[in-house]
């Protein structure tokens, strides 16, 4: 079910854009700040991409020791 959002304290500067900025996309202000929402609400955050950053580098990268040891290897050449 839809629910309905609230912002209070815009200001004027700031609603004036934002009414300026739907007018020019042809929308409501409520059409045009669901499109944003819905665009923030779909990107992940810093936090979720450095875990699912980390998460894939335990399961599919190199391990610290493969890297010391490629190191090594490298200088020992």
């Amino acid at each position: 079910m839809a629910k309905n959002l609230q912002i209070r304290n815009v200001p004027d500067d700031v609603h004036s854009t934002v009414r300026a900025r739907a007018a020019a996309a042809g929308l409501s202000v409520s059409e045009y700040l669901l499109d944003q929402i819905i665009e923030i609400a779909n990107r992940p955050t810093q936090t979720e991409v450095f875990k699912r950053a980390a998460r894939r580098a335990r399961e599919e990268g190199p391990t610290v020791d493969d890297i010391l040891t490629a190191i090594k290897e490298g200088r020992e050449e």
